[in-house]
């Protein structure tokens, strides 16, 4: 199977080194010094456990690696608009896509058996154009749960969880989910295929779309968003609305939301990868993690009104640093 991970970052990276160490077939499409840093030294993991160095093929031109039997893309969502036509180079008919966007994906609606079945959500898929380079029926969502960070070019220090949860969208079992979750387990990662594969893409953007925003805004880790009873109860609010609309599009979640907040606040003084972005300069990833949900409410006739202050402020935040689009 020839594999081609489009953005080798924190996520794409380690998945890189840790599928080549398995035995597959990888190429990494990557950019800029860390690029550079990957041709020349090698793609480099370290963990508690151990530090892994491997050599690979790497670019930044999708059309000089040809044709994928899968294509994993660890972009964010904001850069996949302007990459989808990139990734279509590596395709055929027949490859396997794997999205691990955080928050709501482009192809949320395919072959879903709702009144909104195949809807386009404009937040984060303008005019349907990602789904017309990037067919929703080739797709294999993938769920991330997984924290690690680019630490210099070419270096990427994994901290913890590595579980990578897959699902077809239309809630099919299919031999191209199962292979890759047997290809994901051998390169030691936790890779359940799941029927429901939103119901986990709600569990992790139920935290996201409320704390990743609170934290942009003020700077605070997440233990201290948690912790503190005015921040909390903000986040709360925020994530009641966000529940009503999921239960309106069929979502049914596994815990509490104290205990999703628990959940967040467990991981200590972490910076949210928005707060990462706006204090390194970089585009902030905002529609897909809280613009698409209140989207989404206004789809539903589900009242947003914490979330939609939350978003026009996080926007201006984002905007005044001229980090998100005007």
């Amino acid at each position: 199977m020839k594999i081609a991970i489009f953005g080798a970052g924190a996520v794409g990276g380690h998945l890189a080194v840790t599928l080549d160490q398995a035995g597959a077939n990888v190429s990494v499409i990557a950019r800029g010094a860390h690029l550079s840093a990957i041709r020349s030294n090698g793609l480099t993991v370290r963990s508690k456990e151990q530090t892994i160095n491997v050599r690979l093929p790497a670019t930044d031109r999708a059309e000089e690696l040809g044709p994928q039997d899968c294509v994993i893309i660890t972009l964010k969502a904001n850069a996949l608009p302007s990459a989808a036509g990139d990734i279509a180079k590596l395709m055929t008919p027949q490859t396997t896509l794997v999205t691990t966007s955080n928050g709501i994906p482009y192809w949320y609606f395919y072959g879903l058996d709702s009144p909104w079945r195949d809807h386009v959500v404009e937040s984060v898929d303008p005019a349907g154009r990602i789904g017309h380079l990037l067919p929703p029926g080739q797709v294999v969502g993938c769920i991330v749960f997984h924290a690690a960070e680019v630490i210099e070019p070419g270096i990427i220090e994994h901290t913890y969880s590595n579980r990578f949860s897959l699902g077809e969208p239309n809630g099919n079992t299919s031999t191209r989910a199962e292979a890759l979750s047997q290809l994901l387990s051998m390169a030691g990662h936790k890779a359940p295929v799941c029927t429901n594969i939103r119901n986990e893409l709600w569990l992790k953007l139920w935290g996201n779309l409320a704390f990743n925003p609170l934290s942009a805004l003020t700077g605070l880790t997440v233990d201290r968003l948690t912790s503190r009873p005015d921040l909390r109860n903000t986040a709360r609010t925020m994530m009641e609305e966000a529940a009503l609309v999921a239960k309106a599009l069929g979502i049914s979640f596994s815990m509490s939301i104290d205990e999703r907040i628990d959940l967040t606040g467990s991981v200590g003084a972490h910076k949210t990868s928005m707060l990462q972005d706006l204090e390194r300069g970089r585009p902030m990833e905002i529609d897909a993690l809280l613009g698409a949900v209140v989207e989404l409410g206004r789809l539903t006739g589900v009242p947003m009104p914490q979330c939609e202050a939350m978003l026009a402020l996080v926007r201006a935040r984002a905007r005044h640093a001229g980090l998100y689009p005007d």
